[in-house]
C-alpha cells in the first residue's frame, strides 16, 4: 500500500468493513489503520494471519470477528460486537460481495435469494445497525461498495449486476432518509479491480485485454487504487457529498 494523503479525521474513528480481510476489503483494513482509525471487520474464512500481518506493520490489531453476512443476527451481533470494543461505529463500508457467474436459465430460487443475501440483504441491515451509533455519535458515513457492471449492462451474472443496481438506489434513499442526522451514505463503484480471487477464478489474456481497451488509462486496477476513495468518502474532507456514486474504473464508464 502506497500512502498518498492523510485524512486525520479518522484518526482514533470506528470503522466496520464486511470482508475486511481479504481481496479489496482487506486493503481497506490496511487503509484505515495506516490513518490511525479503530477497524474492526467480519469475514467467512479465518484471518487469523492477516491480523498477525497488520499487527506487525501498525502496531495494532484490526478486531476479526469470524461470521456470515448473510445470517442477519450474526452480522447485527458483529457489528455491536465492533461497537462495545471501539465505540459507536462511524464508519461502515460495505464492501464483502459475490460475482458469481451464472445464466439467467440455470437459477433457482435458492440460487436466487442467497446472491440477493450476500449482495444486497446484508448491506441494508448493515446499514440499519449502524444508524442508532451514527445518530449517538452525532455523525458518520457509509459507503456500499457497488460495480460498474450493472452500469456496462455485462452478461454473465444478472442478479449480481441486479443487486449492485439495487444498491445504487438504496443508497440514494438512504442518503436522503438520514442526511438530517449527518449521516452519509455514498456508493463506490470499482471497475475490474485485479484481486487473487479475480486472477484465479475470471482473467484471462484475451479478457483482460479487451477490458483494458475499453478503459481510457491503460493500467490495470489493483486493491489499492480503491483505498484513497474509500478514505476520502469516510473523511469528513467530503462532509457535503452523499447520495453520489464514485467510480474508480480507469475511465470505462462515464457518470453524471
Amino acid at each position: 500500500m502506497t500512502e498518498i494523503a492523510t485524512f486525520h479525521d479518522l484518526k482514533g474513528a470506528s470503522v466496520f468493513i464486511t470482508g475486511g480481510g481479504s481481496g479489496i476489503g482487506a486493503s481497506l483494513t490496511d487503509g484505515f489503520l495506516a490513518q490511525g482509525a479503530k477497524v474492526a471487520f467480519i469475514g467467512r474464512s479465518d484471518a487469523t494471519d492477516f491480523v498477525a500481518e497488520m499487527e506487525k506493520k501498525h502496531g495494532v490489531k484490526p478486531l476479526f470477528i469470524q461470521g456470515d453476512i448473510t445470517d442477519t443476527d450474526v452480522l447485527t451481533a458483529a457489528i455491536n460486537t465492533s461497537s462495545e470494543a471501539h465505540g459507536p461505529i462511524t464508519c461502515l463500508v460495505n464492501n464483502a460481495a459475490n460475482d458469481k457467474r451464472h445464466s439467467t436459465e440455470e437459477v433457482d430460487s435458492e440460487f436466487f435469494d442467497w446472491m440477493m443475501a450476500i449482495n444486497l440483504k446484508a448491506y441494508f441491515f448493515a446499514c440499519q445497525a449502524v444508524v442508532p451509533q451514527m445518530k449517538e455519535a452525532g455523525f458518520g458515513s457509509i459507503i456500499n461498495f457497488s460495480s460498474i457492471s450493472y452500469m456496462m449492462g455485462n452478461a454473465g451474472y444478472p442478479l449480481y449486476t441486479a443487486a449492485n443496481s439495487g444498491i445504487n438506489g438504496m443508497t440514494r434513499s438512504l442518503a436522503r432518509e438520514f442526511g438530517p442526522d449527518k449521516i452519509r451514505v455514498n456508493a463506490l463503484a470499482p471497475g475490474w479491480v485485479l484481486t487473487q480471487k479475480q486472477k484465479d477464478m475470471w482473467v484471462t489474456e484475451e479478457g483482460l485485454a479487451a477490458h483494458l481497451d475499453r478503459q481510457c488509462l491503460k493500467d490495470t486496477l489493483d486493491p489499492d487504487d480503491i483505498i484513497n476513495g474509500v478514505l476520502f468518502l469516510a473523511s469528513k474532507t467530503s462532509k457535503m457529498m452523499t447520495g453520489q456514486a464514485l467510480v474508480i474504473d480507469g475511465g470505462v464508464v462515464v457518470t453524471g
